[in-house]
């Protein structure tokens, strides 16, 4: 071989074809840099993508058509095509269409939401209190987004640095699932007004599994022009220059904070059928020739009530009496006869409750749950049988008591709600501290914080009540506390153990009511403990409840707050009786008269 023929070329070549893959990337860094904007999707795709960013909205209201498995599936999709911190992929999702669950985590969100207002200035706290959670009920599916954190931050890359980039991936997959639904003609809102560990609890979430909230899908009842917290002067938008900053955060002329709504004060920075029927009532009040929300929370009530109770007639009081051995300890300013008395009252129409239900136009029933004495005419004999104990030493019940006052209060309720609302009251010497004593063990609260003065009521009078709540809870021991949804078993339990025989009443009422799809009114804080027994027991109960007012018992707020309702009205009541809930029935009743009165449009 010559020395030129042993020599190596070192000239370049350039007749070689560049290799393309056939998977990955097949550009060049030629191409690439001829041509830098090369990758763009097409001028309409980047039109379609701003326009689907733009109508993006928060949508609370949404009709009960069912979401087909096809969409569905393809929104979801698009979640799961989201960016994920090392590719990690931590987003786990929940479709809940249990109705069930849904009425178990509207009241979760109303509790959640109530607590939160108390917390915010007064003019925000009342935006907020506005602010509807029905989807939760109303939206035909609910998408729980999880986040399944139980990789360790440094095994995952990208999380040893930044943790929380688990929780911002999934996020991303929020914010996929709505454009995409959006691009469908989908509404979706996102529901965070939870207690996080109270929701896990419900789904059954394992330890190192947390949720980002609830999401509402389904074909929307609005079709808003701009977000919905902008159009009510919530707050408005920044404009893009206020939130875009060069190099480094800026000595002067720093952005400001955003706006701390909370209070100085505050010291701290159902069914299916049910969501059907509230459509429909709300689809009658947009015809009106009025504004939406005008009537604030009587608007409100009125949309409850048009759901669950469609019955025009006045409706009926039922009032349960009964009388107490732990009135022997002094819990009261008055001997346990005036139950008697006042009884006697009633049966005749003259007792406060039946003269205001008799001037309302509703029908009465009284039931005899356990008052001294022979049976009094004109009241309902329901009185169980066995022993009754005083609380600090005895179960105020039998469980055999319990069983047959609840299955008489069920068939109460059932009898009346075909004829109307149905607003609740009661009467006996000493029920408020049976009834403070059932709240406490409810709420897990102490004993200071539950018990009110009641009728008439001296300091002396309430160390004592204070004293036997204490003893209560003490014997209840490990039957307290109570955590979560109440078995039939737990319900009757508890009520054995510290409730009142006409507690027991008015929660197989609150019970018999939803059952048949009415109404009930609630009145003092006995008539809501009772209902809080039934909401724990069965979520769906709360969307046929209204809470008609607020009395003076410093507890009452607490537990309607455990509901997630609002008090209609505010008036410092404590007369007992369903006053309280005739006066706010009677003002329901002029609403709805007034709303067929007023004029509709086209």
């Amino acid at each position: 071989m010559t020395k030129e023929g042993s020599a190596i070329s070192t000239e370049a070549s350039t007749s070689w074809p560049r290799p393309r893959p056939l998977i990955g990337d097949t550009t060049s860094s030629a191409e690439r840099a001829g041509d830098p904007t090369g990758w763009a999707l097409p001028a309409t795709t980047r039109a379609a993508l701003a326009e689907a960013i733009a109508a993006r909205r928060d949508v609370r209201r949404f009709r009960p058509d069912p979401v087909g498995d096809d969409v569905l599936l393809e929104v979801l999709a698009a979640g799961h095509a989201a960016p994920s911190v090392g590719h990690s992929q931590p987003w786990r999702f929940i479709v809940v269409q249990d109705p069930h669950l849904r009425a178990s985590a509207a009241v979760m969100a109303d509790r959640a939401r109530l607590a939160q207002a108390r917390q915010l200035d007064a003019d925000s706290a009342r935006h907020l209190r506005s602010l509807q959670l029905e989807g939760i009920r109303e939206a035909p599916v609910g998408i729980v987004v999880c986040c399944d954190r139980r990789a360790r931050p440094a095994g995952v890359l990208g999380r040893a640095t930044f943790p929380d980039t688990d929780l911002w991936s999934c996020a991303c997959a929020v914010e996929n699932i709505w454009l995409t639904a959006r691009a469908h003609g989908l509404g979706l809102g996102w529901v965070t007004l939870f207690d996080p560990a109270e929701l896990s609890a419900l789904l059954g979430l394992p330890d190192g599994v947390v949720t980002l909230g609830w999401l509402c899908l389904g074909w929307p009842d609005e079709r808003l022009p701009a977000p919905g917290l902008e159009r009510h002067g919530w707050s408005r938008r920044l404009p893009l220059a206020e939130v875009v900053l060069r190099d480094r955060w800026p000595g002067v002329a720093a952005p400001v904070a955003p706006r701390d709504r909370t209070s100085a004060a505050s010291g701290v920075g159902p069914s299916a059928a049910v969501g059907g029927a509230r459509v429909l009532a709300r689809d009658s009040e947009d015809r009106l020739l009025a504004a939406p929300g005008s009537l604030g929370l009587l608007g409100d009530t009125l949309l409850r009530v048009g759901a669950v109770a469609a019955r025009d007639a006045a409706g009926t009081l039922v009032i349960a009496g009964a009388d107490h051995p732990v009135a022997d300890a002094g819990v009261s300013a008055f001997p346990r006869s005036i139950t008697r008395v006042v009884a006697r009252a009633l049966a005749v129409g003259e007792g406060q409750g039946a003269a205001m239900a008799r001037a309302a136009g509703l029908h009465v029933c009284l039931a005899d749950c356990g008052i001294d004495g022979d049976h009094i005419q004109g009241w309902r004999d329901v009185r169980p049988s066995g022993a009754r104990g005083d609380l600090s030493s005895a179960d105020a019940l039998e469980r055999s008591g319990v069983a047959g006052l609840l299955v008489a209060g069920d068939r109460i309720g059932h009898e009346f709600a075909a004829a109307g609302p149905v607003a609740l009251g009661e009467v006996g010497i000493g029920n408020t501290t049976v009834a403070a004593a059932l709240a406490a063990a409810l709420l897990g609260l102490p004993a200071e914080q539950v018990v009110g003065r009641g009728a008439g009521s001296d300091t002396a009078i309430v160390a004592r009540k204070q004293h036997v709540v204490q003893q209560s809870l003490a014997r209840m021991g490990e039957r307290l506390p109570l955590a979560g949804q109440l078995s039939r078993s737990r319900v009757e339990d508890l009520l054995g153990g510290i409730g009142g025989p006409e507690q027991v009443f008015l929660t197989g009422v609150c019970l018999g009511v939803a059952d048949a799809g009415g109404l009930v009114v609630l009145d003092g804080m006995l008539t809501a403990v009772s209902a809080l027994v039934a909401v724990r027991h069965r979520p769906e109960v709360q969307a046929h409840l209204v809470a008609g007012h607020l009395s003076a018992e410093p507890a009452h707020w607490r537990v309607l707050e455990a509901m997630g309702l609002e008090p209609l009205l505010d008036l410092r009541l404590g007369a007992g009786e369903g006053v309280g809930a005739v006066l706010a029935l009677s003002l329901i009743s002029t609403a709805r008269q007034a709303r067929r009165m007023t004029a509709a449009t086209d």
